[in-house]
This record gives structure tokens, C-alpha cells and sequence, in this order.
């Protein structure tokens, strides 16, 4: 993305982009409040809407009249407000619904951490602990609600970005896959629905495991499908043809990397293969503006990061993987690994 867009003045550019993080917060704002769920059945007064939602009249009338100018409502005289098509994606009940993901990035434990970029510039550390006081980890352990908005956030995100990459890539040879990280199953929903005499185990905490049955059943697949808790870091279910791990190696560091990408090794079948889906960054100086961005969340969130396929390849031997393709699908790619 080059630097100037438009005939904008260089000065009004900067505040167009430093002032990006209003826009931002005024989506998540509606996305909590729920304001796109009221506009399902059509136009509303603000007043009415306001206490539909449980807000202030005067006060919400000043949200979806700056979301208007973003495109998500439209305004018409008497302060009434109605959806557009792309408000519609804050609705909950949306087969593009990407509400939850709104809502995530506009919590403390997300937009706080920003404001410490500028420090993990400095330093190279993520700036969670420094904000929060702890890790993003033990943050979640201590504050369920939050974890329950980001657990819904990569729900969604994988129902929305991920299955483009599914469709992309043919899991047709593989009789059992292990969604390591895997959240609530809707990858492994849509993997099982895709592939009928595949079977597959849905690997993670146990508090997360513990929200996923109906995913599976939703989706038809429930009786394809096993349920195992535990810590991918000790270890991971074995014998399985494939190990899949959606967004999840983007979240550390090298080291703890390996050490995930170790346990899918020593764990898959002879023939079997690792499977990463992830936005990848590409290998030259090429723009990729949002890859780039997610980059720096997963940075001062974890000290994670987004790779190229030279960076993976870098991870995978020291796994006792290498590279074997990158099968692009949209946003995210499927990074395939085989044993060295």
C-alpha cells in the first residue's frame, strides 16, 4: 500500500491514519451494543433503538451518525437509522457475521495493549504484561468473559477467513486429522463436512474443549469426532494422517514454536503431514498491509508472529519437518510440512 492514497495533503493523511483507531472503536462499540441485531426488522427511531440496546439516546445518536459516514447504517430524517449490507456483518445471526471479532479488538486486553508499541519498539518484548500486568494467557484464566469474546472472535474468523483455505486445499487423503488448538471445531467441522469417511479430534484446553459439541452436531459430524484437553506444548494426540493447526503457531515466538511443531512430529503417522493455516507474509518487499498489521498484534500480544514460507521452512527444520508446498486460499494459506 503506498504511503499517500489521494490527493489528501501529506498532514491530513497522517491524522486520517492516526485517528483510524476512532474509527475502530466506534465499530466495536456498535458490535458490543448490538445495534445491527435491532436493525434486522428494519429502519428505527434512535430513541426507540436506543432502548432496545440499553443506551442513550442522545448519546447513541452521535455513534451511528459518525458509523453512517463509515457505511455501516444510513440515516434518514427524524434521526432514523437503518442497516446496509455491510452493517449486516454486525449482525449476530449473519452468515458473514464478523460481530464477535469487532467486539474483540475493541477490549481492553486488545486495543490497551496498542499503546504499548512505541515500548516493545524499544525493548523488542510484547507489551500485554507491561499493560495488563500479567500474560495474555493468565489474563484469559482470570478474566473468563474476555476469553469467551476472543474464543467467539476466532470462531468466527475461522467461519469467515479459514474455510477459504479448506476450500483450497484437498484433505481427501488424510483418515484422521487432529485440529490441534482447535477452539470450538468450526474448522473441523467444515474439513469433516468436506471429506465424509474422514475422522477428526479436537484438541485443546479444557475450558475450551468444553463449549464445542454443538459445533459438531450443528454441522452433522458429531459422531466423526473425538474430544481430547491437554497442553500442546507437552504433547499431542497421536497417529493421526494430518495435524492441522489454524492461527496457532502465529501466537509465539520461535522456540515455543519448534517445540509445538516438535510434538506434531514425533506424534503423526510415518506419512502424515503438518498442516498450518496462516496468514503469510510474503517473502519480498510485496505489500500486504493487513498481513503486516496482524503481524504487529500477535507482536505486542504475545510475542508472537506472521511468517513467510522461508521463515516456516526455518521452523520446520528445526522440528524435523520441512516444507513441502503453500497452498494460498485467500487471506490465509495452508503451509504443508512433511517429515524431513
Amino acid at each position: 500500500m503506498p504511503a499517500q492514497t489521494s490527493d489528501v495533503p501529506p498532514q491530513f493523511r497522517i491524522l486520517e491514519l492516526a485517528t483510524a483507531s476512532w474509527m475502530s472503536a466506534a465499530v466495536s462499540a456498535a458490535a458490543d451494543l448490538g445495534v445491527a441485531d435491532h436493525l434486522a426488522s428494519g429502519p428505527r427511531p434512535v430513541a426507540d433503538l436506543a432502548e432496545a440496546v440499553g443506551a442513550d439516546a442522545p448519546t447513541l445518536y452521535r455513534l451511528l451518525r459518525a458509523c453512517a459516514d463509515f457505511g455501516l447504517f444510513r440515516e434518514s430524517a427524524g434521526q432514523v437509522f437503518e442497516s446496509t449490507e455491510l452493517g449486516d456483518a454486525l449482525r449476530s445471526d449473519s452468515p458473514n457475521s464478523m460481530r464477535n471479532f469487532a467486539r474483540w479488538v475493541g477490549t481492553p486486553a486488545d486495543r490497551w495493549t496498542w499503546s504499548g508499541l512505541a515500548d516493545t519498539m524499544r525493548t523488542g518484548e510484547p507489551a500485554f504484561a507491561k499493560v495488563h500486568g500479567m500474560e495474555i494467557w493468565d489474563h484469559f484464566n482470570n478474566n473468563p468473559k474476555t476469553a469467551t469474546v476472543f474464543d467467539d472472535a476466532m470462531t468466527e474468523l475461522s467461519r469467515q477467513v479459514i474455510a477459504q483455505a479448506v476450500d483450497a486445499y484437498d484433505f481427501t487423503p488424510f483418515g484422521k486429522v487432529v485440529d490441534v488448538g482447535g477452539g470450538h471445531g468450526t474448522l473441523l467441522s467444515e474439513i469433516l463436512k468436506a471429506v465424509p469417511g474422514t475422522r477428526g479430534v479436537l484438541f485443546d484446553r479444557p475450558e475450551v474443549i468444553g463449549g464445542a459439541g454443538s459445533v459438531f452436531e450443528t454441522a452433522g459430524v458429531s459422531d466423526r469426532v473425538q474430544l481430547e484437553s491437554g497442553d500442546f506444548f507437552a504433547s499431542v494426540p497421536a497417529g493421526a494422517d494430518a495435524y492441522v493447526l489454524s492461527n496457532i503457531i502465529h501466537d509465539w515466538d520461535d522456540a515455543p514454536s519448534v517445540q509445538i511443531l516438535a510434538n506434531c512430529r514425533r506424534a503423526m503417522a510415518p506419512s502424515g503431514r503438518v498442516l498450518l493455516i496462516e496468514a503469510t507474509l510474503p517473502d519480498g518487499t510485496e505489500p500486504a498491509p493487513l498481513v503486516k498489521l496482524i503481524d504487529l498484534d500477535m507482536l505486542v500480544l504475545s510475542g508472537g508472529h506472521q511468517r513467510s514460507a522461508a521463515q516456516f521452512d526455518a521452523l520446520f527444520q528445526q522440528a524435523g519437518l520441512k516444507l513441502s508446498r503453500v497452498v494460498s486460499g485467500g487471506l490465509c494459506s495452508v503451509v504443508e510440512a512433511v517429515s524431513a
